[in-house]
């Protein structure tokens, strides 16, 4: 049982959180291109779906931790150091998606919707504060980074286990 947990764990991280991690990389120069060229309506369509990739997947990225517990009980390594870090930084890349990327993405995503319209009507720029604020998309960005270094962090702890009698 502990190995077909350990696989759903393997399988929901690479389905769930990939596709995560892939689309929020891409979303910052996605909006840069978006909110420069408002007339472009794939550049606001490509935003669009990298922001529906990233709350989707979000959702289903619920499973790993769920299937990690799972494992991790199982395997009775549930009190080691290294789980319990990994389970915390776990947390923190959840709470980083949760409050920072996303709600941003849903700024600029809208940003860019108005920036579009306005292009349509043939008005002047000048949609929204986000739109006139360039460091929103580097902001964004930044909090991304940390969103994928914090993956990165537990799927190395989750390989090397520190102190595990099963690491490397």
């Amino acid at each position: 049982m502990t190995k077909f947990l350990l696989v759903l764990h393997v399988l929901a991280a690479i389905v769930a959180v990939g596709p995560v991690t892939v689309a929020a990389s891409m979303f910052p120069p996605s909006a840069r291109r978006a909110l420069a060229d408002p007339g472009d309506p794939r550049a606001s369509e490509t935003v669009r779906l990298l922001h529906r990739i990233c709350r989707v997947y979000a959702g289903l990225g619920i499973a790993v931790p769920v299937l990690g517990l799972a494992t991790a009980l199982s395997m009775g390594v549930l009190g080691d150091a290294w789980l319990i870090v990994s389970i915390a930084l776990t947390g923190l890349a959840a709470a980083v998606l949760l409050a920072l990327v996303l709600p941003r993405q849903e700024e600029l995503l809208e940003a860019a919707e108005t920036a579009s319209e306005t292009a349509e009507a043939a008005a002047p720029s000048g949609t929204t504060e986000v739109a006139a604020n360039p460091r929103a998309t580097a902001q964004l960005a930044m909090f991304t980074g940390i969103f994928n270094l914090l993956w990165a962090t537990v799927t190395i702890l989750m390989i090397v286990r520190p102190g595990s009698t099963t690491g490397a």
